[in-house]
């Protein structure tokens, strides 16, 4: 079993259309349900607005900070799932299920585990 992290995004939109999606909670909760009855579910958040983000860099030892989202788009990133699942194939239908798929994008990211991160890092260490 893999974990993968859907990262849910749709664009901002008005009351009006708020209300609208609000609306399909209960979809939602059918699904966290069946996710975690399945024992797929490994953690699931949804975040506030963007204008709420702060964005940190450090640039020549100066920590940089910034309000709102780094990145200029059309759409945010407005929550997330973590999913354990046999292949990505699985993780990809359960994606297609998330309500916010049908006006906003879903990215499927595999998660890499403590061994790939230590393999990673052998060859850079082995340089230094």
């Amino acid at each position: 079993m893999s974990q993968y992290m859907l990262l849910l995004y749709a664009p901002e939109v008005g009351p009006a259309e708020q209300a609208e999606r609000e609306a399909e909670l209960p979809f939602w909760l059918e699904l966290n349900e069946s996710l975690r009855e399945a024992g797929l579910l490994v953690a699931r958040g949804r975040l506030h607005p963007a204008a709420s983000a702060t964005t940190v860099r450090v640039r020549d030892g100066e920590t940089e900070l910034t309000d709102g989202p780094f990145a200029t788009t059309k759409e945010i990133l407005g929550g997330y799932y973590v999913l354990e699942c046999a292949e990505l194939d699985e993780a990809l239908r359960h994606a297609a299920r998330l309500p916010i798929a049908r006006w906003g994008s879903v990215e499927v990211r595999p998660i890499m585990n403590g061994s790939e991160i230590s393999r990673r890092a052998e060859p850079a260490a082995a340089r230094e």
